[in-house]
């Protein structure tokens, strides 16, 4: 199931009263996961204009379910594949710069990504760093307060 109407028109009333009326335009991310020797562990990845650390994450495309591009966003961008979640655990807001020089509001929607198969190689691999932290690094390391707060949250029972 996808995020149900009652709770994405939530969220776009909240961001709509937060932005003056401008609704956001939405965006979605994985939240790569797995569990390692020393806990459960996220990954990060670098952007490709600022270097600071980001989920991987884009634009859905056309005759896509969110959750099915935020899994291809983590495929070109980290060289991850895996399980994702039909379902967000949550979003967050942030401003993104366009090449116009403006900036855009967006609301990135987040899907856990159980990873599976990591590539060596991937369409992106010479633009980005990728890095597995625990929950807390990862969390310190994010600029967006809400995105940092919803992977310091992040928990899957064992």
């Amino acid at each position: 199931m996808l995020v149900s109407q009652r709770s994405w028109q939530h969220s776009v009333d909240r961001v709509r009263q937060f932005l003056g009326g401008v609704p956001p335009r939405v965006q979605v991310a994985a939240l790569p996961w797995r569990h390692a020797k020393r806990g459960l562990e996220v990954m990060l990845i670098t952007s490709r204009d600022t270097g600071r650390w980001v989920l991987p994450k884009g634009w859905p495309e056309k005759g896509e379910l969110l959750h099915e591009s935020a899994a291809r966003e983590a495929t070109e961008e980290a060289g991850l594949h895996g399980t994702i979640c039909v379902e967000e655990i949550g979003h967050y807001l942030y401003g993104k710069n366009l090449k116009s020089g403006l900036e855009a509001r967006c609301e990135v929607l987040v899907f856990p990504l159980k990873v599976e198969r990591i590539d060596k190689s991937w369409p992106e691999k010479g633009q980005r760093l990728r890095q597995w932290l625990s929950t807390g690094e990862a969390a310190s390391r994010v600029r967006e307060r809400d995105l940092a707060e919803l992977i310091g949250d992040f928990a899957i029972p064992v």
